[in-house]
C-alpha cells in the first residue's frame, strides 16, 4: 500500500513539473514575440529604436516577476 502511494505521488510530481516547464517555455516564447511586435509598432509610429527597446523590456520584467512569484509560492519564501 505504501509503495503504491509513493508511486502515485511521484507521477503527480512529474506531471506537475512537466506542466510548469511547459508554462515557462510558452510564456517565454509569447513574451519574446510580444516584445518584438511592440517594438516594431512603436518604431512605425516614429519612436526611436533605443526608446522602443527600453519600453519593451517591461514585458520581460513582468514575466520575470510572475515566474519569481510562482517559484516563491511553490518552493516557499526563504
Amino acid at each position: 500500500m505504501k509503495i503504491r502511494s509513493i508511486i502515485t505521488a511521484g507521477l503527480y510530481v512529474i506531471r506537475l513539473s512537466f506542466s510548469l516547464f511547459t508554462l515557462w517555455v510558452t510564456l517565454g516564447w509569447k513574451v519574446r514575440k510580444t516584445r518584438k511586435a511592440f517594438e516594431k509598432q512603436l518604431i512605425r509610429q516614429g519612436m526611436t529604436k533605443k526608446d522602443a527597446k527600453r519600453l519593451s523590456t517591461q514585458y520581460s520584467k513582468l514575466k520575470d516577476e510572475m515566474m519569481s512569484m510562482l517559484k516563491g509560492s511553490i518552493f516557499g519564501s526563504r
